[in-house]
């Protein structure tokens, strides 16, 4: 008995003590900055590769759009009941 416990304390004091403290704050820090990192991204992806094309679309929809000759095809179709 004596000696197995000369054997664990010698072995004991060979090995570096393990970090007990902030173990929680050092792994939010990491998650929380590469969380933010991921978000910059997703958020640049969707603006180049949705928002802008979209909003180019749009612009180029309406730099050719004539809306009283819409009007005019929808009133000849018969869609609206007011107008004849």
């Amino acid at each position: 008995m004596r000696l197995h416990l000369r054997i664990t304390t010698m072995t004991s004091g060979a090995l570096a003590k393990p970090q007990m403290r902030g173990l929680l704050a050092k792994r939010l820090r990491f998650h929380i900055v590469g969380a933010f990192a991921v978000s910059l991204g997703v958020a640049a992806f969707y603006k180049f590769a949705v928002a802008e094309p979209r909003k180019k679309a749009y612009a180029d929809f309406y730099r050719n759009y004539d809306s009283m000759k819409d009007f005019e095809e929808m009133k000849k179709a018969g869609i609206f009941q007011s107008a004849k």
